[in-house]
């Protein structure tokens, strides 16, 4: 079973890196690099890709979590 989890967690784990390093932040962040400019987020708020970003960014999360706790089970048993 714990071949199972451990690659959906080392995956989500990755994944969820790579995805926070994508989000800008106050100084700008990866996002900038691949053409999410100053110059867009001024004129609209928040774009459709930031929120797709967001609800990804949420479930890699929740995968994470999700197979954090099941994995902490299964290695107690």
């Amino acid at each position: 079973m714990i071949w199972l989890i451990l690659p959906i967690q080392v995956l989500s784990a990755f994944g969820l890196l790579f995805l926070v390093l994508l989000h800008s932040g106050k100084g700008g962040g990866m996002s900038d690099l691949l053409g999410g400019g100053s110059a867009a987020s001024a004129a609209a708020g928040s774009t459709v890709m930031e929120r797709n970003l967001d609800r990804l960014t949420i479930i890699i999360a929740l995968i994470f979590v999700f197979s954090t706790m099941t994995l902490s089970l299964v290695i107690d048993l």
